[in-house]
């Protein structure tokens, strides 16, 4: 489905457009950063957090990320899973959502279609885009932040070769900083994990310390 953009204006560098597109139960609308006259060579689906307990594409952490990554030169593409938001469908527990996030991948292919891809998710939606990125080897790189492997399994890294980032606030008390410190030694080389100092799981205040960690570590790649 193309997407269906709403507003208009005068061209700019970089456009922000409302989108929906085909999900796998039903439509699903999202947020796509471009930038305007411009060929890109990488583009980027970031996945927001649990839907059950007020997670959107408009999160803080989420934004951040898209932000930064289009700072770096990507096409990006955030969305709502289905249920949330506009998006059509109910939750389905990381099943369906995987899904969605597999249908944003494949939406953006089509636009993109000689892009480099690469999938992004922050706490529920890192745990998504783990999926996506292991089940799909068109992803080249996997940015995850506060992976909440606590409760969820990542067991899939441990086999996917996919390059991954890993940031994590030192003060997270959702994602324990101890927890992933036992999990993240198991999973598949290549792999990185940066932690920000004093940053707690939904890095108030602390943003653009998580901005400068994914530039850091992202530039060279993108």
């Amino acid at each position: 489905m193309e997407p269906a953009a709403r507003g208009s204006g005068a061209p700019v560098a970089s456009r922000l457009q409302s989108i929906v597109f085909a999900g796998p139960a039903g439509t699903l609308e999202g947020l796509l950063q471009e930038r305007e006259a411009h060929h890109h060579t990488l583009t980027a689906v970031v996945c927001h957090p649990h839907p059950l307990h007020g997670g959107t594409l408009h999160n803080k952490v989420v934004h951040r990320v898209a932000s930064v990554l289009h700072a770096l030169g990507a096409a990006v593409l955030r969305f709502n899973f289905r249920g949330v938001g506009a998006s059509e469908g109910r939750f389905d527990g990381g099943e369906g959502e995987l899904e969605d996030a597999r249908a944003a991948l494949a939406w953006m292919r089509v636009r993109h279609p000689r892009a480099r891809s690469w999938a992004a998710g922050f706490s529920f939606g890192s745990w998504v885009a783990a999926g996506l990125a292991a089940s799909e080897p068109q992803v080249e790189r996997l940015i995850l932040v506060a992976p909440p492997v606590a409760t969820e399994d990542f067991s899939v890294l441990r086999t996917a070769a996919v390059p991954k980032l890993v940031i994590q606030g030192t003060r997270d008390d959702v994602c324990p900083g101890e927890v992933l410190a036992a999990e993240f030694p198991a999973w598949a080389d290549p792999k990185t994990l940066i932690e920000v100092d004093g940053a707690t799981h939904f890095f108030d205040r602390q943003l653009g310390a998580l901005a400068n960690a994914l530039h850091q570590a992202l530039a060279g790649a993108a």
